[in-house]
């Protein structure tokens, strides 16, 4: 099988990476990558089957200018909801090329691990069953593939996980110890499944790896950029110096705005994420942490 990946971050060559294991993959980034298989923009968009691997908030930007629909299909690796327009990722892309022909990827996944061949397990969501399984094919033995038609619920688990991720740092970063962080993670993911529930995600989603698998593994890892942003957050760092030393987007950032703004619209109960959202925008942590423990629910 043949494959095209847009997007040469981390996640997007760990992605080529495992392809290439038994099928034949090109990669197209901006920035050229010193690997093997990389193609131009071109060649790429070529592939009948794509995946997308650039950030959540290039998204809308990148499909108007750079896409144009010749029945390809697209599996979505990015992770997040878009703060412009408070919209999520299937509705954006819903505009380019129909939803039988759209798959989202979710689950915990650490690209360093996947370009180390490590046992990793990820979940494909689609409207259409038979592109899930397609897309399954695509994957090395060393990552086992689970498929579902719950798009929303995969939307909202990669999205929000960043966000209690940031939040789990700055636990962590201010040294409240494990009792904290686990009730913290373990309240976040009730928060995570409310928020979801409101825009039809279902709960068994927030049950299994896209949820509570992406969450343990993001909220409890100096690997993930999102939960780095918290421990510096802690430390009393500025946020730009914090994201310009990750060298990377931690998505986390701009989803707990987009989370938070959508909450009020639609009168959600959201704790973690509009204090995140608070200590984004300078807020002290320890002020955060207490308004959180005065909460009644």
């Amino acid at each position: 099988m043949q494959v095209g990946v847009i997007g040469g971050g981390k996640w997007g060559q760990a992605l080529h990476f495992a392809f290439s294991q038994n099928h034949e993959s090109r990669l197209y980034s901006r920035t050229p990558k010193d690997v093997e298989g990389f193609a131009s923009l071109e060649t790429v968009l070529a592939h009948s089957l794509l995946v997308f691997a650039l950030p959540a908030q290039v998204v809308r930007e990148w499909l108007e200018t750079h896409f144009v629909d010749e029945g390809q299909s697209i599996l979505v690796a990015a992770k997040g909801i878009d703060v412009a327009e408070h919209v999520f990722l299937n509705e954006i892309f819903a505009k380019h090329l129909p939803s039988e022909r759209l798959a989202f990827l979710s689950g915990p996944s650490f690209a360093a691990e996947v370009m180390r061949s490590l046992p990793t397990a990820l979940v494909i969501s689609s409207s259409s069953a038979s592109l899930a399984n397609t897309y399954q094919k695509l994957f090395p033995a060393f990552i086992k593939t689970y498929a579902n038609d719950d798009v929303v619920g995969a939307e909202v688990s990669g999205a929000y996980k960043n966000v209690i991720a940031i939040a789990s740092g700055i636990c962590d970063g201010l040294e409240l110890g494990n009792n904290a962080r686990a009730s913290l993670i373990a309240r976040g993911l009730v928060e995570m499944a409310r928020f979801g529930a409101h825009f039809g995600a279902k709960e068994s989603s927030f049950l299994g790896l896209s949820g509570a698998g992406d969450l343990f593994l993001t909220a409890s890892s100096t690997l993930s950029r999102n939960y780095r942003v918290g421990l510096g957050l802690a430390r009393q760092r500025p946020l730009a110096q914090i994201l310009k030393e990750l060298g990377e987007v931690a998505e986390g950032v701009y989803t707990a705005k987009a989370i938070e703004s959508m909450s009020v619209q639609h009168g959600i109960y959201t704790p973690i994420a509009k204090e995140v959202a608070r200590m984004l925008e300078g807020k002290s942590p320890l002020e955060s942490l207490r308004d959180l423990l005065s909460q009644s629910a």
